[in-house]
């Protein structure tokens, strides 16, 4: 069971960031009269292109597991790195702000731009996405890791 516990650890907390980075993104699609199944099915449009729109609640479920997949991925590259860089759960506050800027910039200047070639920056948007980012990515991230890491080092 012992072998287990990283990947429950990776799995607990990209359930917690996914639920977190979801539910900012079903706020401001509230906001912008986005329907829930077309926000989701957009997520899935970065892989199936505009057919994902017409794919109905099957593209809308990809694009939920899609955003899943990434929050795992996420997370199990700040665990893996806290592994060997003992900064990240030492100062989780600096670790996580960074890691939240870190995967804002790979997701915003490069996974979206690659994703959607019509993709642009808008400085409104771009501050907002940077504040869920760091909140709502590194932080829980880099504290969540953090707590888990401690009672990792107590049951050693």
């Amino acid at each position: 069971m012992k072998n287990l516990r990283p990947l429950r650890e990776i799995l607990i907390t990209g359930l917690v960031v996914g639920v977190l980075d979801i539910s900012s993104a079903l706020v401001i699609w509230w906001q912008r009269g986005v329907a829930l199944q077309r926000g989701l099915q957009g997520i899935a449009a970065g892989l199936l292109g505009t057919e994902s729109y017409t794919g109905g609640l099957a593209t809308a479920g990809l694009g939920l597991a899609l955003h899943f997949l990434v929050a795992f991925v996420v997370v199990a590259i700040f665990y893996l790195a806290s592994r060997k860089l003992q900064f990240l759960t030492k100062q989780p506050f600096i670790s996580g702000v960074l890691y939240g800027i870190g995967v804002y910039v790979v997701m915003y200047w490069i996974v979206l731009p690659t994703a959607f070639p019509t993709f642009r920056h808008r400085l409104s948007n771009e501050l907002l996405e940077l504040a869920i980012h760091i909140c709502l990515i590194g932080l829980p991230t880099a504290f969540i890791v953090r707590r888990y890491s401690k009672a990792t080092d107590r049951s050693s």
